[in-house]
């Protein structure tokens, strides 16, 4: 598929990312189009699946959850339905943010954040050790986000 975007839908974004409360209008002017384009071009974006929704962001600083984890998982079993268990049990625990499946020498990266590192060794002790199928795991504590982004650069 070629790259469906030109430099406004580019600029809309961008600034939508930014601040997804801003209003149209504003917009518009930030742009360099009227009104009417403008709306129409984000509903196109929404409609081709470009956009996939709005929400607030919160600061996990700001809720106590200063505590980050990488996890890596080695799981006992890689096949099919032992993925799919494993996927449907790990979306389950709100303290996971991410979780990636890798190639390489483990099967999973979980970003796991907590208020402290007791509040993790219980995460870890009740709920991640718990995951169906897992053989091993390794933590890395962060010590500091020197880069941390919420959405993707355009």
């Amino acid at each position: 598929m070629t790259d469906p975007l030109d430099a406004t839908d580019r600029r809309i974004l961008h600034e939508l990312c930014a601040n997804a409360r801003i209003p149209v209008t504003e917009l518009a002017r930030k742009v360099g189009l009227s009104k009417t384009p403008v709306a129409a071009r984000i509903r196109a974006m929404e409609e081709m699946g470009l956009i996939t929704g709005y929400r607030a962001m919160l600061s996990p600083i700001q809720l106590g959850l200063i505590h980050v984890t990488y996890v890596e998982v080695k799981l006992s079993d890689t096949r099919q339905k032992a993925l799919e268990q494993f996927n449907a049990a790990v979306r389950e625990i709100p303290e996971v943010e991410e979780c990636y499946m890798i190639a390489g020498g483990f099967d999973y990266l979980l970003k796991v954040r907590s208020h402290d590192i007791a509040e993790y060794r219980k995460i870890m002790g009740e709920k991640l050790s718990a995951l169906p199928h897992v053989a091993a795991t390794s933590s890395y504590v962060a010590m500091e986000a020197v880069v941390e982004q919420n959405s993707p650069t355009l």
